[in-house]
């Protein structure tokens, strides 16, 4: 029963992950993602048959939380006055949108936990979606932050490197996907992912959110 409300925040989520990419990059100049009809939330725009369907499938096959990614919207570097900042501000922008999603769920828990109870099943069950959505937003925000390729903390350290060095690193592009599934399937993503979300709960707990 879980997956019935599970899955829908996970698309979601990640939706809103490669939306946020695809403003950050018109803001910069491009407008490859809008002409492209990518600046949508229509699921069938983002899937991506790796990202958005084998991985979680493993995920729930492993017992592990819910990780994934959409179809990476379409960039034109030449379209940016400044490429490395450019590129730097665009990959960024996915995982800071899963983070403010993280804490407005925080919120939205918080403020539905605080009210008399006068739907109680429902406010209850909206709360569980609630913080599984904070959980989910913290997850993708950090997993996409792992400087792996295909993942955004690849092009934010491409982009902050020095042009040589980031040269030498990008050489590890074409063997991402396997980088990653071998993280998962020893275990060093509860590592990678789990104590910076788990970092993070602690902050919003300090401040009454969580």
């Amino acid at each position: 029963m879980e997956l019935i409300y599970q899955l829908p925040i996970l698309l979601f989520s990640i939706i809103v992950h490669e939306v946020a990419h695809g403003r950050m990059a018109l803001r910069q100049g491009d407008d490859t993602a809008l002409r492209l009809g990518r600046l949508t939330f229509n699921p069938l725009a983002h899937i991506d048959p790796i990202g958005t369907v084998i991985l979680p499938a493993l995920c729930l096959w492993r017992g592990l939380p819910l990780l994934g990614w959409a179809k990476p919207v379409p960039v034109d570097p030449a379209n940016f006055n400044q490429y490395r900042k450019a590129m730097v501000r665009v990959a960024a922008a996915g995982p800071a949108a899963n983070l403010l999603l993280c804490v407005a769920a925080a919120v939205l828990a918080r403020s539905l936990w605080s009210l008399p109870p006068v739907l109680p099943g429902f406010q209850t069950s909206m709360v569980v979606a609630l913080r599984y959505a904070m959980i989910v937003n913290l997850t993708l925000a950090f997993f996409n932050l792992i400087p792996v390729h295909p993942l955004d903390g690849s092009r934010i350290v491409s982009g902050l490197l020095p042009w040589r060095w980031s040269m030498s690193y990008e050489r590890h592009a074409p063997y991402g996907v396997a980088i990653i599934l071998a993280l998962l399937f020893l275990g060093f993503l509860n590592y990678l992912v789990g104590v910076p979300a788990t970092v993070f709960l602690l902050l919003l707990r300090s401040v009454g959110l969580a």
